[in-house]
């Protein structure tokens, strides 16, 4: 049985710098894994928090119980519904 394609999805033309520190280890750990996917740093750190963050359920949870979180949900694409 044969897998469904995936598509390639566009690179975000939205980015912004950042000025942010991290230790020697967590930018070692990047830049390894950056190598080895072959992608570049930022976007190995886009992609992995981008995956990772919104499962975090107790997270969603507090943006929901937040009052005025509409432009929040809207930032980070959830729907307030969902």
């Amino acid at each position: 049985m044969t897998k469904p394609l995936e598509f390639i999805k566009p690179k975000n033309k939205n980015a912004k710098e950042v000025n942010w520190k991290i230790s020697e280890r967590t930018r070692a750990i990047v830049s390894h894994y950056a190598e080895y996917c072959e992608y570049s740093e930022e976007e190995v750190v886009d992609e992995f928090l981008q995956r990772n963050l919104l499962k975090d359920d107790q997270f969603i949870e507090w943006i929901k119980s937040l009052r005025n979180n509409k432009r929040m949900l809207k930032a980070i694409g959830m729907e307030e519904n969902e």
